[in-house]
């Protein structure tokens, strides 16, 4: 399953990203990476996915959303 398609209020674990070294790079400096557990704060239609990642909250776009492979 995708990132940009789990419910609101669900804990998943990462584990992989379908992108290349840029995006890949840029979510590992957020703390995403493969075995990482978020939970997604919110989701709304058109805007950005809100995970919570430890104690952090971070808004990432739906494109980098879709790329994310959660189990």
């Amino acid at each position: 399953m995708v990132l940009a398609n789990v419910d609101q209020g669900k804990e998943v674990t990462l584990n992989h990203i379908n992108g290349g070294h840029g995006i890949r790079s840029k979510l590992h400096s957020m703390g995403l990476m493969p075995g990482t557990a978020v939970t997604v704060i919110s989701r709304g239609l058109g805007g950005p996915v809100v995970l919570r990642v430890n104690d952090a909250r971070l808004a990432i776009g739906r494109g980098m959303a879709q790329k994310i492979i959660v189990e």
